[in-house]
């Protein structure tokens, strides 16, 4: 199993001239086996933090290992190799490719990929292993919020992450199709060895996990289970 460890990342945005620390020397370890929580309100910096965590932006100092890899160093072709093959993604908006099926956006992440097992079977294994199996062939705007958020879940794991990313993947839903998404990254965690990393506003939601971190302005405020790195 791998661990995250982030040592001392900031990140400082510019714009009109002004410079905004949205993430001030953040020194933080993830263990695979663990479901961890990020909360604080918004404009914590806790997207920003996921962000970098899940290599989609860079820090402005400090680096961010997995293992023994230090993704800080990485070029962008070989992060992108890197994400592929260890991080999946889910985010607020579900992103679906409004003109695909949902088997289709499932596939997306493998359309320009080789891999060793069959894409399709794998994608419908994913689709039956989300509740969706009668759902293939619908197009997102057939499909509740709840039913596209759990395509993009499927999407997430369609090469079988080690981690899984998830940035408010419970804000645009009601409370029934919340709770559907959490229990299925709970399970995700429990029986498939997939770490999980949430960043949420809902504390009920967070109180129900392994570990909750806290920010506040950027900066670390509380840690409930701090992982000794």
């Amino acid at each position: 199993m791998t661990h995250i460890i982030t040592k001392n990342v900031s990140k400082v945005f510019s714009g009109d001239g002004v410079l905004t620390s949205a993430v001030e020397n953040i020194t933080l370890s993830f263990h695979q086996k663990d479901f961890t929580s990020i909360v604080g309100p918004s404009g914590s910096g806790k997207s920003t933090l996921l962000s970098l965590i899940g290599t989609l932006d860079q820090p402005s100092s400090g680096q961010i290992f997995y293992d023994d890899t230090n993704v800080t160093s990485l070029k962008n072709n070989q992060l992108a190799d890197f994400r592929f093959e260890k991080i999946g993604f889910v985010f607020q908006q579900f992103h679906l490719l409004p003109t695909l099926t949902a088997l289709e956006n499932v596939l997306a992440p493998l359309f320009s990929r080789k891999v060793n097992y069959h894409k399709e079977k794998r994608a419908k294994e994913l689709l039956e292993q989300v509740g969706l199996k009668d759902k293939l062939h619908s197009f997102p705007s057939q499909l509740s919020g709840g039913q596209q958020q759990r395509v993009a879940v499927a999407r997430a794991l369609i090469h079988s992450p080690e981690w899984l990313l998830a940035d408010e993947p419970t804000g645009n839903l009601d409370t029934e199709s919340g709770e559907v998404i959490f229990s299925l990254l709970k399970q995700l965690n429990q029986n498939h060895n997939c770490g999980i990393i949430l960043v949420t506003h809902d504390m009920k939601l967070a109180q129900r996990t392994d570990r909750v971190i806290k920010m506040v302005d950027g900066q670390l405020v509380s840690d409930t289970n701090e992982v000794a790195i």
